[in-house]
């Protein structure tokens, strides 16, 4: 976690001076060329001040984080009064691994899910969601199950992270969008007048090449350094992402005792995601895909994406082997319970 966390604040500042080394390359050189006269001085950017926007970053992603993830998907906050089995089952739960009791929020949808988000710590931005689907689907063991599963993730504090680890792909992605949009755009402004004529004569002329080049580069530039560090930090959420699953799963089995009830019930969404409508899959998605219990079978990525997610890992660990996992700490756990009975008879 200390890794991660690390990695997380680095990344940005990693990214941020990849833009200066390339602005005091590739940038003055252009500028040169352009101006036709040398350049003096460089491009920097103050450590301090970076520290600054970099960190008040991270803690606005913290402090929004969840209340943006909650609306991106439709889910509602519910009181006691509404679903008073599911709030005193994760009262019980919260007080039994000595966590702040988090709010509930549900999700109208047919799709079995639940996923928890956390960001400043108080109890009002925490919370852990869960489909009506799921509701429905499940029997009462494998529902504690899933919610110590998802209470297992705040307790542990990978909410909190993973909210936070959100930013940077967030800004690369918009980044990459916005220039490859600009790039599009003057492609088809540039046509749109050479169609229509335009004044000749040689300064003119040299303008627009000026335009040209100037705007082609410093698009090309930002689309491919942000789509690079794009790659990177979705591909660090999801590794991030996979293993803390496997750590919330063996957390919810001891929280409950049975390792067999949070298996049934990755067995149950296995079973159920494959059919449901591709339309409710990318509803649901909203960006928050790592984040579900078990993973959807379809992401709300269509053609209109800069790069495909096909080239990363699963969000999630393969179910049948966290369902093998689970379903070897139930034999443990049984196998010690039982050596545990032979020696009080024996006593």
């Amino acid at each position: 976690m200390v890794v991660a966390l690390a990695l997380v604040v680095c990344l940005p500042f990693v990214f941020v001076y990849t833009f200066v080394v390339l602005a005091n390359t590739v940038g003055i050189a252009l500028l040169e060329w352009a101006n036709e006269r040398p350049f003096h001085g460089e491009f920097y950017v103050d450590p301090f001040l970076l520290t600054i926007v970099v960190l008040g970053g991270l803690l606005a992603q913290y402090w929004f984080g969840p209340s943006a993830v909650l609306r991106s998907v439709d889910a509602r906050p519910v009181d006691a009064d509404a679903y008073p089995s599911l709030h005193a089952t994760v009262t019980r739960l919260s007080s039994q691994i000595d966590v702040a009791n988090p709010g509930v929020a549900v999700i109208d949808s047919d799709v079995p899910n639940a996923f928890a988000v956390a960001g400043v710590g108080r109890a009002d931005e925490e919370y852990v969601v869960v489909t009506t689907g799921l509701l429905e689907i499940l029997s009462d063991e494998e529902l504690e199950a899933v919610l110590a599963h998802e209470l297992a993730h705040i307790s542990n504090r990978d909410a909190n992270l993973m909210t936070v680890a959100w930013l940077l792909p967030t800004i690369t992605y918009y980044l990459a969008f916005v220039a490859f949009y600009v790039l599009y755009g003057f492609y088809r402004l540039l046509g749109t007048g050479f169609s229509s004529g335009g004044s000749g004569g040689d300064s003119d002329g040299r303008a627009l090449l000026v335009a040209i080049v100037v705007i082609t580069v410093c698009a090309v530039v930002t689309l491919t350094v942000s789509a690079m560090f794009w790659l990177a930090s979705v591909l660090f959420y999801r590794v991030l992402s996979r293993e803390r699953e496997y750590v919330a799963d063996r957390a919810a089995a001891t929280i409950t005792g049975s390792p067999a009830a949070l298996a049934s019930a990755l067995e149950t969404l296995d079973s159920e995601l494959p059919d449901q409508p591709d339309e409710d899959l990318r509803k649901l998605d909203g960006g928050v895909e790592a984040l579900y219990l078990a993973p959807l079978e379809d992401r709300a990525f269509g053609s209109n994406e800069l790069i495909s997610t096909d080239i990363f890992p699963d969000t999630h660990p393969p179910t049948e082997a966290r369902i093998d996992r689970l379903r070897e700490l139930e034999r443990e756990t049984s196998g010690m319970t039982a050596a545990a009975g032979a020696g009080s008879d024996l006593g």
